[in-house]
């Protein structure tokens, strides 16, 4: 008797915990936006888990009405690793933070990066450490006055997609904290891609950092601030469509549609699998405009499919069919 898929809605996958977190934080949008995505894989509750770090955001696995767990500090990766490997059939999620994935956990963000593990990291960005109450993170820019560096932060930050694409990330996207519509397509495109997915999200935190992206997702002029890409369609974007992206030599440059003859026929199409990563960087580093959606879908074989050839390759040389054999080959002595 074939059995059917429960048809879920977001409504199933929230516990019933009370949600902690600041009124108006954005964390609200991703766990929201995060349930639909859910709803729209149609995969079984109990077939998804979430691993969490430290952090604000790291509350997340008990708002969720599935399998989680609330790791420790910048070791979530390490935690969906072992998940994965051990029962590949799970969806696994891991929950994070710039404070937690950039600074202690920064060894465990590359990695999982590089091995192209079949999982889904969402990076909520704020940059600020907001659960320790306002220190600058990984990500505060030169400058900011916070509470650890009340006379401005010394330090350049890091960028999380070019850190990504240097540790061979397969599938990079990055999404505003205000978008909830885009932000459920990405996570949902994430959910179906094979291998390791990074999503990063622009979060505002209203408390110790209030409009860190107000230059580019506040409503007035997030049009001309932001190109949203999709895969296979021109870099268009501008509050009346006007604006494009073009390359010229080594650098993207930003031109107006009917000046000086240029046609939608001119304007870059974005082009998310390719292998090359050169232009997912350009576009990664680009700031204005800043470039949001699904920068990079390139399939790959994943950590789990190489192992498995390796296992398989191993086992058809072998003359051990059992654990007999390997104790009894060789020399052997027997102790009377």
């Amino acid at each position: 008797m074939e059995t059917k898929t429960k048809k879920y809605t977001y409504k199933d996958f929230a516990s019933d915990q009370e949600i902690r977190w600041c009124p108006g934080c954005d964390d609200y949008v991703i766990l929201r936006s995060v349930q639909k995505a859910l709803a729209d894989l149609e995969i079984p509750k109990e077939d998804v888990v979430f691993i969490s770090g430290i952090g604000c955001s790291s509350r997340f696995p008990y708002y969720m009405d599935t399998y989680g767990m609330h790791g420790i500090h910048g070791r979530a990766p390490a935690i969906a690793s072992g998940v994965k490997l051990a029962n590949p059939d799970l969806s696994v999620w891991v929950i994070t933070g710039d404070g937690d994935s950039l600074a202690i956990g920064g060894n465990h963000f590359i990695h999982v990066l590089r091995r192209n593990i079949d999982l889904n990291m969402i990076l909520f960005n704020n940059r600020i450490y907001g659960l320790t109450k306002g220190q600058f993170s990984p990500t505060s820019f030169v400058g900011q006055k916070t509470k650890s560096s009340p006379y401005g932060n010394t330090q350049p930050p890091f960028h999380a997609g070019e850190l990504a694409i240097g540790a061979q990330a397969r599938f990079f996207a990055r999404v505003a904290g205000n978008m909830p519509a885009e932000m459920a397509e990405i996570f949902t495109a994430a959910g179906r891609f094979e291998g390791t997915s990074l999503i990063e999200v622009l979060q505002n935190c209203v408390i110790f950092n209030d409009g860190c992206y107000a230059e580019y997702t506040d409503k007035s002029v997030r049009a001309d601030k932001q190109l949203y890409v999709e895969h296979g369609k021109p870099m268009i974007f501008g509050k009346d469509r006007d604006k494009g992206l073009v390359l010229e030599g080594l650098r993207l440059r930003v031109v107006k549609l009917g000046e000086n003859g240029v046609t939608p026929e001119d304007i870059l199409v974005h082009d998310a699998c390719e292998q090359d990563p050169t232009l997912h960087q350009m576009l990664i580093r680009l700031e204005d405009p800043l470039v949001t959606g699904i920068i990079r879908s390139y399939g790959d074989v994943t950590f789990e499919q190489r192992e498995d050839a390796l296992t398989r390759q191993v086992k058809s040389n072998s003359d051990f069919r059992k654990t007999d054999d390997l104790f009894f080959s060789g020399e052997t002595y027997e102790v009377h």
